[in-house]
């Protein structure tokens, strides 16, 4: 079986690569800097309806794999792989499969344990017949070598990249503090839980905008609309949507907030740091490598009471405010470059035979 050139490889990505997730960010970043470093990348789009594929895309994503010519190294986002055992099975003695695992699927807030369990041994199944997994946390390493039945040698780390902010930027002076979360409105973000947080401070002077999708979980978004409302907390909570670039939020924000109920990573949180902006979060998934406790206060899981009283002592307290965004610089210092995260997944996909 003849094998292709080494620095030539296909990427499978579930729907648009333009898409505003984190995962989709990430595998968008890699491949443009795999391909500037001279790598040759064959982008194979998988139907955007992944991990809940109808028959007909899952059909489709088998004949692309079929298409790839033996020996092949594909490396298959895990959105798609985790619900692939069989076209797995079926190509693993003649293609070179990788997964790209951002975080497990069964660990997707809000899915009915049946789907949930269903899911992990779809997932668990489908490594088994991978060459290597790549993941963007020791966390999703150390699940999948627990759970999943994945070698850790066979894992290679590789953390998002970050994009820094011009060395000429300087931090925000809001007269009434910024809050920003930043993340597609899904149960996972856990935004019902910041409005129950806001709610309870609500005497206080603060503004909060949400900047993420509210058309890939429509249910979720009108659930949350209709707490706003509830709580009398129509525009003071700004449900803005997915936008291109989020920017221009980091630089005039005063603090970030995101009370996630799982994090493979959490992308928004690492660029959040690096823009010098204190974070309140949960202890939840990888969330604790990236925000030392320098740099913000993490809380528990859908606590309100705990996350408002966080907020409210950072609100309340510029001085507190200043240390955390100290702390949210320093850390950022080792946070890797996305020509980083590419060169560590382009040797992980080397060492591939």
């Amino acid at each position: 079986m003849r094998r292709p050139l080494p620095d030539r490889f296909w990427f499978a990505v579930p729907g648009d690569i333009e898409t505003r997730t984190g995962g989709t960010i990430y595998d968008k970043k890699v491949m443009a800097e795999l391909r500037a470093a001279g790598r040759t990348v064959a982008h194979l789009q998988c139907p955007s309806s992944f991990p809940f594929p109808s028959p007909d895309d899952l059909a489709t994503v088998t004949a692309s794999l079929a298409a790839c010519p033996d020996g092949a190294l594909v490396l298959i986002d895990g959105l798609a792989f985790g619900v692939l055992p069989g076209p797995a099975a079926a190509e693993a003695e003649r293609l070179r499969l990788v997964a790209l695992v951002h975080h497990p699927l069964a660990l997707e807030s809000g899915l009915p344990r049946d789907t949930a369990d269903r899911l992990a041994t779809s997932e668990r199944e489908a490594l088994r017949h991978v060459r290597a997994v790549i993941v963007t946390s020791e966390m999703t390493a150390a699940t999948l070598a627990r759970d999943y039945g994945v070698a850790r040698e066979a894992i290679t780390v590789a953390t998002p990249g970050i994009d820094r902010p011009d060395a000429a930027w300087v931090p925000p002076a809001n007269p009434v503090p910024k809050l920003v979360a930043v993340g597609t409105v899904t149960p996972r973000k856990g935004y019902d839980v910041l409005v129950d947080g806001l709610a309870k401070i609500a005497d206080l002077d603060w503004h909060c905008i949400v900047a993420g999708s509210l058309e890939r979980d429509p249910e979720t978004a009108d659930a949350v609309r209709r707490q706003i409302g509830h709580h009398g907390l129509a525009g003071r909570i700004d449900l803005i949507g997915e936008i291109p670039d989020p920017t221009p939020l980091y630089e005039t924000a005063d603090i970030f907030v995101l009370p996630s109920r799982y994090e493979g990573y959490g992308m928004a949180i690492a660029e959040a740091l690096a823009y010098g902006i204190p974070v309140v979060a949960t202890r939840v998934g990888a969330i604790p490598e990236v925000v030392p406790e320098s740099a913000g206060v993490l809380v528990p899981p859908d606590d309100s009471a705990a996350l408002a009283d966080s907020l409210c002592r950072l609100i309340e307290n510029l001085d507190v405010r200043r240390h955390y965004a100290d702390g949210a610089r320093a850390a950022s210092r080792s946070f890797a470059r996305w020509r980083d995260t590419a060169a560590r997944i382009a040797s992980a996909l080397d060492a591939v035979e």
